[in-house]
């Protein structure tokens, strides 16, 4: 991005909220346009300042982070969501994550880490690591739940073959160079059969990809 990256935060503790102000605060490429105590604010926020990244808090007293974040979404242009939990298998991440949040932070994670992910999401890509998105699953998910895998199945079955391989590479976490390299493909074509997957789909990004494959129980 030519400008700097438009961020908002929205969290109830005025303590996150003022450590994440000052730790943005010495990064020139980032921001901080808005802040917000509770998800309710979400759409005025986004109508008067159009943040490019919303870091959002999971947990809020009167409209949650997931609620908040389909809301985000939901819009024209919406902008990039990072969740932010206390938890690191917080029951709600997975249900985030599938509303269309293009990552998964930890309110401990150390500040050039934070910023290294609100670039990357800018960026367009997501920043919920393969071991993170497994030990999601393994503590939150049910992919074995009946409807669920099945559904995952059926909106599967839409993609032709080497579509279907794509995906089930984005499930094992791997980037667009080690999905190359696996399945004997440019670079390019890896990034045109991921658009490809994101449209067929009606998805947001890799890790809603990485999610339904898990949930069709194909690794």
């Amino acid at each position: 991005m030519t400008r700097p990256i438009r961020l908002a935060v929205v969290d109830d503790d005025p303590l996150v909220r003022t450590g994440l102000r000052i730790l943005l605060g010495g990064s020139p490429d980032i921001e901080l346009v808005a802040e917000a105590k509770d998800g309710t604010e979400v759409d005025r926020l986004a109508d008067a300042h159009w943040p490019d990244v919303v870091l959002m808090d999971i947990r809020m007293p009167k409209v949650d982070g997931l609620v908040a974040t389909r809301r985000l979404r939901a819009r024209r242009s919406p902008p990039h969501v990072i969740v932010l939990t206390t938890f690191n298998a917080d029951e709600h991440v997975l249900d985030a994550l599938r509303a269309g949040a293009s990552g998964f932070l930890l309110k401990d994670t150390p500040p050039l880490d934070i910023i290294a992910a609100v670039r990357t999401v800018a960026a367009g890509s997501a920043t919920l690591s393969p071991a993170v998105i497994r030990q999601l699953i393994d503590h939150v998910a049910d992919p074995a739940a009946g409807p669920r895998r099945q559904q995952a199945r059926g909106r599967l079955a839409r993609l032709t073959d080497r579509e279907r391989e794509v995906a089930v590479a984005l499930g094992r976490g791997w980037s667009n160079a080690e999905i190359a390299a696996g399945l004997s493909m440019s670079v390019p074509t890896v990034k045109g059969h991921v658009s490809r997957l994101l449209t067929k789909l009606d998805l947001n990004n890799r890790v809603q990809v990485a999610l339904l494959v898990h949930d069709a129980e194909l690794l």
